[in-house]
């Protein structure tokens, strides 16, 4: 149900749910905790290039988390370096670019908290 560049290091948790057409970029690593959702075209990346030009084509490696319970919506991009909280959402489209919270909504480009649950 998705595509990834290594494969190698993603790990995925029990009782997990990954719709269709995800990609996953896991240089850096991507942990999938137990009873993790995600939803189709989901986007996550643990690899980045710095923006300087004399340095752009270098691979900068950043470990994603995603923690027990979280859900995350339809079309959202999770980008490198990013831990989301435990029994979190993501909203569908949602630009994910620092931590969330343990226990909120986020959704936005960039993605902010809209609520706690």
């Amino acid at each position: 149900p998705f595509h990834t560049n290594f494969g190698r290091h993603i790990f995925l948790g029990k009782n997990i749910f990954i719709n269709h057409a995800c990609s996953f970029l896991d240089l850096g690593c991507i942990t999938i905790e137990d009873g993790v959702m995600i939803g189709p075209r989901v986007n996550i990346t643990s690899e980045n290039h710095p923006v300087e030009v004399a340095k752009r084509k270098t691979l900068v490696p950043g470990a994603v988390l995603i923690m027990q319970n979280a859900w995350i919506g339809a079309g959202a991009t999770i980008l490198p370096g990013v831990t989301i909280g435990e029994n979190s959402v993501v909203a569908a489209g949602a630009v994910v670019s620092s931590d969330v919270p343990p226990n909120t909504v986020v959704g936005g480009v960039p993605a902010k908290v809209l609520k706690e649950l």
